[in-house]
Protein backbone atom coordinates (compact mmCIF):
# COMPACT_ATOMS: atom_id res chain seq x y z
CA UNK A 1 0.00 0.00 0.00
CA UNK A 2 2.92 2.37 1.08
CA UNK A 3 4.37 1.81 -2.36
CA UNK A 4 1.37 2.59 -4.30
CA UNK A 5 1.03 5.55 -2.57
CA UNK A 6 4.37 6.90 -3.26
CA UNK A 7 4.32 5.90 -6.35
CA UNK A 8 0.61 7.99 -6.83
CA UNK A 9 2.38 10.70 -5.36
CA UNK A 10 5.35 10.72 -7.71
CA UNK A 11 2.95 10.26 -10.74
CA UNK A 12 1.10 13.34 -9.26
CA UNK A 13 4.00 15.30 -8.81
CA UNK A 14 4.86 14.60 -12.35
CA UNK A 15 1.97 15.81 -14.01
CA UNK A 16 2.00 18.98 -12.16
CA UNK A 17 5.47 19.99 -13.19
CA UNK A 18 4.72 19.22 -16.47
CA UNK A 19 1.51 21.40 -16.41
CA UNK A 20 3.69 24.27 -14.98
CA UNK A 21 6.49 23.65 -17.77
CA UNK A 22 3.69 23.92 -20.80
CA UNK A 23 1.09 26.71 -20.30
CA UNK A 24 -2.56 26.34 -21.91
CA UNK A 25 -3.02 27.40 -25.21
CA UNK A 26 -5.12 30.15 -24.08
CA UNK A 27 -2.40 31.03 -21.73
CA UNK A 28 0.15 30.76 -25.06
CA UNK A 29 -2.01 33.01 -27.15
CA UNK A 30 -2.11 35.79 -24.68
CA UNK A 31 1.68 36.24 -24.26
CA UNK A 32 1.63 37.35 -28.05
CA UNK A 33 2.66 40.81 -28.61
CA UNK A 34 0.32 42.55 -30.85
CA UNK A 35 0.93 42.25 -34.83
CA UNK A 36 2.03 45.28 -35.73
CA UNK A 37 0.78 46.58 -39.38
CA UNK A 38 2.98 46.69 -42.20
CA UNK A 39 2.58 49.22 -45.49
CA UNK A 40 4.58 49.92 -48.62
CA UNK A 41 3.70 52.21 -51.50
CA UNK A 42 4.13 52.04 -54.82
CA UNK A 43 4.39 54.13 -57.62
CA UNK A 44 3.18 53.06 -61.36
CA UNK A 45 3.86 54.87 -64.06
CA UNK A 46 -0.25 56.44 -65.21
CA UNK A 47 0.72 55.34 -68.75
CA UNK A 48 1.43 51.44 -67.69
CA UNK A 49 -0.60 49.96 -70.71
CA UNK A 50 -3.40 48.23 -69.04
CA UNK A 51 -5.68 50.97 -68.67
CA UNK A 52 -6.04 50.49 -65.25
CA UNK A 53 -4.66 54.05 -64.87
CA UNK A 54 -8.99 55.62 -65.18
CA UNK A 55 -9.47 53.44 -62.41
CA UNK A 56 -7.05 54.61 -59.81
CA UNK A 57 -6.16 57.97 -60.78
CA UNK A 58 -10.74 58.96 -60.73
CA UNK A 59 -10.87 59.44 -56.91
CA UNK A 60 -12.29 56.58 -54.67
CA UNK A 61 -14.21 54.21 -56.73
CA UNK A 62 -15.23 50.25 -56.12
CA UNK A 63 -12.74 50.26 -59.52
CA UNK A 64 -10.31 51.72 -58.28
CA UNK A 65 -10.71 49.73 -54.92
CA UNK A 66 -10.49 46.32 -57.02
CA UNK A 67 -7.77 47.20 -59.22
CA UNK A 68 -5.59 48.42 -55.99
CA UNK A 69 -6.28 45.25 -53.81
CA UNK A 70 -5.27 42.88 -57.05
CA UNK A 71 -1.99 45.06 -57.26
CA UNK A 72 -1.83 45.13 -53.33
CA UNK A 73 -2.31 40.67 -53.54
CA UNK A 74 0.10 40.25 -56.54
CA UNK A 75 2.62 41.92 -54.52
CA UNK A 76 2.08 39.74 -51.03
CA UNK A 77 0.11 42.03 -49.08
CA UNK A 78 -3.38 41.44 -48.18
CA UNK A 79 -5.15 44.74 -49.31
CA UNK A 80 -4.49 48.43 -50.26
CA UNK A 81 -5.11 50.89 -47.69
CA UNK A 82 -5.35 53.94 -50.15
CA UNK A 83 -4.16 54.71 -53.67
CA UNK A 84 -4.49 57.61 -56.22
CA UNK A 85 -2.35 60.13 -57.62
CA UNK A 86 1.30 60.78 -56.44
CA UNK A 87 1.78 63.80 -54.73
CA UNK A 88 5.21 65.19 -56.77
CA UNK A 89 6.87 65.55 -53.32
CA UNK A 90 6.42 61.59 -53.33
CA UNK A 91 8.77 61.14 -56.50
CA UNK A 92 10.26 64.65 -56.59
CA UNK A 93 11.51 64.89 -53.32
CA UNK A 94 15.12 64.99 -53.36
CA UNK A 95 14.96 67.43 -56.73
CA UNK A 96 15.14 71.65 -55.42
CA UNK A 97 13.31 72.74 -58.80
CA UNK A 98 10.52 70.77 -59.64
CA UNK A 99 9.36 70.82 -63.11
CA UNK A 100 5.18 71.38 -63.40
CA UNK A 101 3.47 68.33 -64.40
CA UNK A 102 -0.02 67.78 -65.69
CA UNK A 103 -2.08 64.92 -63.18
CA UNK A 104 -1.92 62.66 -66.74
CA UNK A 105 1.52 62.25 -66.46
CA UNK A 106 2.01 61.85 -62.65
CA UNK A 107 2.67 58.37 -61.09
CA UNK A 108 0.21 56.47 -59.65
CA UNK A 109 0.61 55.83 -55.71
CA UNK A 110 -0.82 52.23 -54.14
CA UNK A 111 -0.22 51.98 -50.48
CA UNK A 112 -0.23 47.82 -49.36
CA UNK A 113 -1.30 46.86 -46.06
CA UNK A 114 -0.79 43.16 -44.23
Amino acid sequence: MRRTAAGLSALLGALVLTAAAHPTRAGAEAAKPAATSIERTFLIPSSEGYGVGDCLTGGRSECGQVVANAWCESQGFASAASYGVAAQEDYTGAIDAVPAQKPAERPIRITCQD
